[in-house]
C-alpha cells in the first residue's frame, strides 16, 4: 500500500496573472519515497497568446528555461501565439485535441444547440473526453518521450507546460512527468482537479449569438468538455497498465524513460 503523504502549499502565494488562465506552480507534491516536487520548478498553465505586460513581467521572473506549448496549428491561428520572454526556449509540440477536430470546435463557439445534441448529448461528451485521454496515452509516445529528455536537461527548467485550455493535453503531460519522479496518483489527480476552480476555467467565446433559452441546455452540454474529471485522468492511467501492464514499463518500454533518465528528473525536479 502507497504510503500517504499530506499535500503542503508553496510558502510563496500564488501569482496573479490576468492573460493567463489555469497557472500554478506543481511543487509540493509528495513522492512515494519521501521527497516533494521542488517549488520554482515546474508550472502548468492555458496559453500565453492573452499575457498582459505585468503577467509577462511575472513569468520572466520566475527564470524558466523552457516553455512546452501543446497546441496545433489551429489552437494558435484561434487564439494566437505565445508572448515571447527573454531567454527561453519555446517548444512547440502539438499533441491531439482532446475533443478533436476543427470544424466540431467552430460549432461549440456558434453554440448550435442541434449539433451539440448530436455530438454531446446522453453521456456522448464524457465518452469523447476519455477516448482522447486514452489517445493522448496511446498516438503520443514519441512527443511525451522528447517531452521527458528535454526536462532532463538542467538548462530546461524552471519548465511551463502549457495547452489551450492548461487541463487535458497538459494535464496529461504533468501527470506522466509526475508519474516518473514517483508521485502518486492521488496526489496528481488532487492536482489535476484544481483545474475546475472558477478563477482557472477556459471559456470559449462564441461567434455567433444563442438563444436565451438554450444556454443552460447549451452549458450543460459542454460541461464535459470543460470539466477535469477524475473518469478522465483515470483513463490515461487504466490505458498505461492495459497496454504496457504496469506504469514503469509504460514509461520505460513507452516512453524510452530509462532509470537513469527518471533518476535525472528527479535530481532536477525534487527535494
Amino acid at each position: 500500500m502507497t504510503q500517504q503523504l499530506p499535500q503542503t502549499a508553496s510558502t510563496e502565494p500564488e501569482p496573479e496573472l490576468t492573460g493567463v488562465r489555469n497557472f500554478r506552480d506543481v511543487g509540493g507534491l509528495p513522492t512515494a519515497d519521501g521527497r516533494r516536487v521542488r517549488h520554482g520548478r515546474l508550472f502548468r498553465s492555458g496559453h500565453l497568446a492573452h499575457a498582459t505586460e505585468k503577467d509577462a513581467e511575472i513569468l520572466t521572473a520566475l527564470g524558466l528555461g523552457t516553455i512546452f506549448d501543446f497546441r496545433n496549428t489551429s489552437d494558435i491561428k484561434l487564439e494566437g501565439p505565445d508572448i515571447a520572454l527573454p531567454g527561453v526556449r519555446n517548444v512547440n509540440m502539438p499533441l491531439s485535441d482532446p475533443a478533436a477536430g476543427a470544424d466540431f470546435w467552430v460549432t461549440v463557439r456558434r453554440g448550435d444547440l442541434a449539433a451539440l445534441r448530436t455530438a454531446l448529448g446522453d453521456g456522448r461528451g464524457a465518452g469523447r473526453m476519455i477516448k482522447a485521454y486514452r489517445q493522448l496515452i496511446l498516438d503520443r509516445n514519441a512527443e511525451h518521450s522528447r517531452m521527458l529528455e528535454l526536462l532532463a536537461e538542467e538548462e530546461a527548467v524552471p519548465a511551463l507546460l502549457h495547452c489551450a485550455a492548461g487541463k487535458d493535453r497538459a494535464g496529461t503531460s504533468i501527470a506522466i512527468i509526475l508519474l516518473a519522479l514517483g508521485v502518486g496518483r492521488e496526489a496528481i489527480e488532487r492536482d489535476y482537479l484544481k483545474s475546475n476552480a472558477t478563477h482557472r476555467r477556459y471559456s470559449v467565446q462564441r461567434v455567433a449569438a444563442v438563444e436565451p433559452a438554450a444556454h443552460p441546455e447549451v452549458s450543460r452540454l459542454l460541461s464535459p468538455l470543460f470539466e477535469a474529471r477524475a473518469e478522465y485522468l483515470a483513463a490515461a492511467f487504466d490505458t498505461m497498465e492495459e497496454r504496457w501492464g504496469s506504469v514503469d514499463r509504460y514509461l520505460t518500454e513507452g516512453l524510452g524513460c530509462i532509470p537513469e533518465r527518471r533518476e535525472r528528473l528527479r535530481a532536477l525536479l525534487l527535494e
